[in-house]
């Protein structure tokens, strides 16, 4: 198993340090590589994410947008040729990115390239569309996420961490005043040459950028979009859950760049296990029945939340289960064996090492990097992660214990208190 999560590591360091970040004459960033897979895909990812937007919800609402009518085609038309040509199209919305993701065969990449381009240079943003298709699914959404105590709780916990920014929803608001004008608006002002990325595998960089170069020759070259620095605050709410499990988020969040400490203090506190069917050295490994905790760490451009997602069937064992998260950290916080810091750094290497595997995970990684022109490659992240020592990783801990908590209960009334974890 070692020499496979090593090989693994290898391979993942080859992968990333093969790609090459260039700004292109159309002034649009471009990455790309290809490792001879079979199919390939291509990802626009553009600074539009909900803590840019001017009205709550609007994010939501254009990324739901995507793929609707554009100056080349109709949404039927988009969908009647993609299945044509046997490709897969999907959007994604996160805080600071909105990625639209074509897979498809190699070949076709000139009209898979031009389906997601159409949408940034040419999207009509029509009121029938919006009325008829966005506004219904974006309500849906925001009801899934509000019935998931997950998402909901971590939701919740960005808005006490960071108030605005990245605090604003990934989700409209349940009764909202969007309209397709607010939606068009936000467009115009994310759309633009230096707002936009485009990252590619299975492809040709220089192929990837004659098409890219094509696509946007005649978009606005203008400077990305920005956002106030982010602030951490912290703060305690309970909302009234029914239905899913009984849940409750403890977090602290950080302002500045991502820590490979808190990284380390992750994979330290994770309870899967290496091995199937085992519990794992977790400290958390011997929790009480029909309870979970999952670690959580977010680590966005200039600022981080971290946190421990805590599960339960009762109020009572959430109870528990907290008690017993809140003392792993607070003993992470004070001092750690070496062996346990050796473990807690092999696995987050290795994370971030399996993340590059997807494309997913791939985008994931140079999203934040693309745009900043910072070092790509996963090779840096990996050297941070060797270089996390007792000392700092008790320091680092012990100085996200020293802000104040972010603590969100979903549930029954019944569900304890911060201070009641022993925070």
């Amino acid at each position: 198993m070692l020499a496979a999560r090593a090989s693994t590591a290898r391979n993942a360091q080859r992968l990333a340090r093969s790609f090459a970040t260039v700004v292109d004459t159309t002034g649009v960033k471009v990455a790309a590589v290809d490792y001879n897979q079979p199919t390939a895909s291509v990802t626009v990812l553009v600074k539009a994410g909900s803590r840019f937007e001017p009205k709550n919800g609007v994010a939501h609402a254009l990324k739901n947008f995507a793929f609707k009518s554009t100056g080349s085609r109709s949404a039927i038309g988009t969908v009647r040729e993609s299945e044509l040509y046997g490709g897969v199209l999907y959007s994604a919305l996160g805080r600071e990115h909105l990625a639209l993701t074509a897979e498809f065969l190699k070949e076709d990449a000139p009209y898979f390239v031009d389906v997601l381009t159409s949408f940034v240079t040419s999207a009509k943003f029509t009121r029938h569309e919006y009325e008829e298709y966005v506004a219904p699914h974006v309500s849906a959404e925001t009801e899934a996420a509000t019935r998931d105590p997950a998402i909901f709780a971590v939701d919740a916990a960005h808005s006490l961490a960071f108030r605005s920014g990245l605090g604003s929803s990934l989700f409209a608001p349940a009764h909202n005043d969007l309209t397709v004008d607010d939606v068009k608006s936000y467009a115009s002002s994310v759309f633009t040459k230096g707002n936009v990325a485009v990252i590619g595998t299975g492809i040709d960089q220089s192929t990837l950028t004659a098409l890219v170069e094509k696509a946007f020759a005649k978009v606005a070259e203008t400077s990305a979009v920005s956002a106030p620095s982010s602030k951490y605050f912290g703060g305690e709410t309970r909302v009234a859950g029914h239905g899913g499990p009984q849940t409750v988020f403890v977090g602290f969040g950080t302002a500045g760049s991502p820590s490979a400490e808190h990284a380390a203090l992750a994979a330290h506190l994770s309870t899967t296990p290496s091995v199937k069917w085992s519990k794992g050295l977790s400290p958390l490994s011997s929790l009480p029945e029909e309870t979970s905790v999952r670690p959580v760490y977010l680590p966005y451009s200039d600022a981080s939340l971290f946190g421990l997602l805590v599960q339960g069937s009762t109020p009572s064992k959430v109870k528990e289960a907290g008690q017993a998260a809140v003392a792993a950290l607070k003993a992470a916080s004070k001092s750690i064996k070496a062996e346990e810091l050796k473990t807690a750094v092999a696995k987050a290497k290795f994370a971030a090492a399996s993340s590059v595997d997807t494309r997913e995970g791939l985008v994931r990684t140079l999203g934040s990097k693309i745009f900043s022109s910072t070092d790509a490659s996963l090779a840096a992240t990996l050297s941070s992660l060797d270089a996390v020592d007792a000392s700092a990783f008790s320091k680092a801990t012990a100085a996200l214990l020293s802000a104040k908590p972010t603590y969100v209960a979903v549930g029954d009334a019944k569900l304890p208190y911060a201070d009641e974890l022993g925070l």
